[in-house]
């Protein structure tokens, strides 16, 4: 059982063979996949929805991403506001700063980073946040404009074990993608050993950042198993607990959001066991 907790299936890169990819996944044992929506000028938002609406496996987030802040305003935030009404949206974003393409001058990302913030607490939904190379921008405005305690997840995470400690104190997951498999990744790879693996989700961020030994291709929802298998290595355990601890740990994340049939259960203890233990927490 595994969960991708961060893809962009509508994505054009998908366009040639889109069902061929969503079949992979499910043969391979992808059990759930959260859609984040790209927010683009096309309409690439609506595709989303019309995506996960055909497909009982599939959740979605939306919001504004830190690369197209300089497009945002208010009409575009309350109809992704009204988007958020849909029962298949469980989560805001990805939302935060991007300082390595700065797409979007600097301000204005902080601006429309902060304004969204507030948007998810009223709206009640968990945060996806996107942050590279702007650690300490994105603890100071979650630190203002978050809530200690209210869920999220830290996206393709690669800072410092230092962040993802604070990032923890803070309410959030910490979701790894396939950088985690890269050879250039050994710090990363050493937050991965030692954050709680209670915290710790898995994704693709597919079209982007397939892992080894996919590097350089497009990515895909079943290549998460990649991730889960180079994270088992650093925890000495199977990839297959590592699929099990992350679902575990994205359901207990979205428990209140997912449909009935995906929720965690007591009756589902057993499929958690990991060697002489079950895992519940």
């Amino acid at each position: 059982m595994f969960i991708d907790s961060h893809a962009h299936i509508e994505s054009p890169e998908f366009d040639a063979d889109r069902e061929d990819v969503i079949a992979r996944a499910r043969e391979g044992g992808i059990d759930l996949i959260l859609e984040v929506a790209l927010n683009n000028p096309d309409g690439s938002c609506e595709k989303a929805v019309r995506l996960v609406e055909q497909r009982d496996f599939m959740y979605l987030a939306v919001g504004v991403h830190p690369h197209d802040a300089k497009m945002s305003n208010s009409p575009l935030e309350q109809r992704l506001v009204r988007l958020a009404e849909h029962p298949r949206v469980i989560a805001w974003g990805e939302i935060g700063l991007d300082y390595y393409y700065d797409n979007s001058p600097r301000e204005i990302q902080r601006e429309v980073f902060s304004r969204q913030l507030r948007l998810a607490r009223q709206l009640d939904l968990p945060v996806i946040i996107h942050s590279r190379d702007a650690e300490q921008d994105t603890l100071e405005i979650l630190h203002e404009h978050w809530d200690r305690g209210r869920k999220g997840i830290m996206h393709c995470f690669t800072g410092s074990l230092a962040m993802a400690r604070e990032c923890l104190k803070l309410g959030f997951y910490i979701s790894f993608s396939g950088i985690v498999t890269f050879k250039n990744a050994a710090a990363l790879r050493q937050v991965a050993r030692e954050m709680p693996i209670e915290r710790m989700l898995i994704e693709t961020d597919c079209p982007y950042l397939a892992p080894t030994p996919h590097r350089g291709k497009r990515n895909e929802p079943l290549f998460v198993r990649e991730v889960a298998k180079q994270i088992a290595e650093l925890r000495e355990l199977r990839p297959e607990d590592i699929g099990r601890i992350s679902a575990y740990n994205f359901r207990k994340l979205f428990e209140k959001r997912l449909r009935p049939e995906h929720r965690f259960t007591r009756e589902r203890t057993i499929v958690y066991q990991i060697r002489d233990a079950l895992y519940i927490n």
